[in-house]
């Protein structure tokens, strides 16, 4: 049983491990959660010993923890809504979740295509998978479930022999704080739905923690003027779009809807549509294209595809909806 104290002897445990990994043998390595269980990630050999060490985890996939955002494009699409994690929570204890660019296989590869990325916040983990050159898994070293292990010497104690013998390499930090498994967090779609809850918490701030834009305004006309500039950014593209707006009565919901309109060049002002639940503006020359202002707080679900939405959007249009759905591809808070 080879036992490594990366306290004592870093240069020598990261060399050793870059051999293990090579010749598709397994690891045990410290993260900012808890011991993790590592093999080339991108070596089905390794990753069947994954599986023989793992048992009893059926179809679920293996994350894979890289050392930077650039390695994880090499194996994965990072739409706008994981970028904004990579920019703003990573490194740190979150899973992301993306969709394969179709060099990895199962079980880092889920039945739908997508993959879990971890970029541990752990100095020691990140030089080691920076210097291998490619990801390496990381489910955590416990058996299927069982409780994480945050102690080499507890785990060894735990371990199965058949599963002891698949380790070749044990990489000791000493005692690790029992710190919550990751915030795993789903952006195939590209947008955010939390699958776990762990050391990152997201649900009670899940709009402020997805924010792509904001701005303050004091006035009709700086509200109007932030719409222009919203639109620019995210109504310039020739695709349906549903922009749904959330805020008090008088808050500044139409002024924004007038901003918008200007911007796409709407001919005449874009009111509130309150009492007609929706008004629609044409904005091009030919008249196929429509600005669609709703008012839907007040439908029910069964209402809400009648009221002419999924026409729009069927055409291409753009929609500015008063109220907030978690499904729709944009939100502004007034």
């Amino acid at each position: 049983m080879n036992i490594i104290d990366i306290k004592k002897n870093k240069q020598q445990a990261i060399e050793e491990a870059i051999k293990v990994l090579k010749n598709g043998g397994l690891i045990i390595y410290p993260t900012e959660t808890c011991y993790g269980l590592g093999g080339d990630a991108t070596n089905p050999e390794a990753l069947k010993k994954i599986m023989q060490y793992k048992k009893l985890r059926g179809s679920k996939p293996i994350s894979i923890a890289v050392a930077n955002k650039e390695m994880a494009q090499e194996y994965v699409q990072i739409n706008e809504m994981a970028e904004n994690l990579y920019k703003n929570y990573l490194p740190g204890p979150i899973t992301v979740i993306s969709m394969s660019k179709g060099t990895l296989v199962p079980p880092v590869v889920s039945l739908q295509g997508a993959v879990g990325i971890r970029y541990p916040d752990y100095p020691f983990t990140l030089n080691l998978i920076e210097k291998f050159g490619k990801p390496i898994t990381a489910t955590s070293a416990n058996m299927s479930y069982k409780s994480p292990p945050y102690s080499i010497n507890q785990l060894i104690k735990n371990l199965p022999k058949k599963s002891l013998e698949l380790i070749d390499l044990f990489l000791d930090a000493g005692q690790l704080p029992k710190n919550q498994p990751s915030t795993v967090l789903d952006t195939t779609l590209n947008q955010l739905s939390i699958l776990r809850q762990g050391k990152v918490e997201f649900e009670d701030a899940l709009l402020k923690n997805i924010k792509v834009l904001e701005g303050k305004t004091s006035s009709a006309q700086e509200t109007i003027d932030f719409a222009k500039k919203f639109s620019e950014k995210y109504l310039s593209e020739d695709r349906p779009v549903v922009v749904a707006l959330s805020g008090e009565l008088g808050a500044g919901k139409t002024q924004f809807a007038k901003g918008v309109g200007e911007f796409l060049g709407v001919n005449g002002v874009v009111n509130s549509p309150t009492y007609t639940i929706i008004n629609e503006y044409e904005y091009d020359s030919d008249g196929k294209r429509v600005l669609a202002h709703m008012d839907t707080w007040r439908l029910d679900g069964s209402e809400l595809e009648s009221s002419g939405l999924v026409e729009h959007l069927e055409s291409g249009d753009i929609v500015l909806q008063i109220s907030f759905f978690k499904r729709f591809q944009l939100c502004v808070i007034i």
